[in-house]
């Protein structure tokens, strides 16, 4: 059965915002090596687009970029949108019964699907189909944007606790 969690980068006051802060080159590598070993990526409409950026080389990018790219692009990756009416390479649109679709997964698959996306993530939470919270706490104060819980917290159980760089420490949190 495949586990679905919810991971993303955060500020110390509970946003999530790509432009505001970024992984350092440790935690970098550590995303990459997690995207070869995760089975795909479960998108909201919103992440993914941004997510496209990976689907097409950069003269600038470095070995690490290009290796984050290539684990990216290899990736099964499903699509939650009722806007969209296509999707990109290796991935599928899921846009009518998506909870029937997302449980599909889960049983038919083995591994582990990086949910990404907070609105998406907080649906999943209310159907209880997040298995696992992974924040990446970054020592920024944002002041506003996008929360990472998107909704009301489940009530969840710390699991780990890992330092990931000289600055970053990984909670895994599971509901309780």
């Amino acid at each position: 059965m495949a586990k679905l969690v919810f991971g993303m980068n955060q500020s110390l006051d509970g946003y999530v915002d790509h432009t505001a802060f970024a992984p350092g080159p440790m935690l970098f590598r550590h995303f990459i090596e997690q995207a070869r070993e995760q089975i795909g990526g479960l998108y909201g409409r919103r992440l993914y687009e941004i997510m496209r950026y990976w689907d097409e080389d950069h003269p600038e990018w470095d070995a690490d970029r290009r290796d984050f790219a290539a684990a990216w692009r290899k990736q099964s990756k499903w699509v939650v949108s009722r806007s969209l009416k296509s999707v990109g390479p290796n991935a599928t649109l899921i846009a009518d019964d998506i909870e029937g679709a997302i449980r599909g997964l889960k049983t038919r698959l083995v591994g582990e699907i990086e949910v990404g996306g907070p609105d998406l993530a907080r649906s999943l939470t209310d159907l209880g189909l997040i298995d696992a919270y992974r924040i990446y706490l970054h020592p920024v104060v944002v002041g506003r944007g996008t929360p990472f819980f998107a909704g009301p917290r489940p009530p969840l159980r710390l699991v780990a606790s890992e330092r990931m760089d000289e600055d970053v420490v990984r909670l895994t949190y599971v509901p309780a």
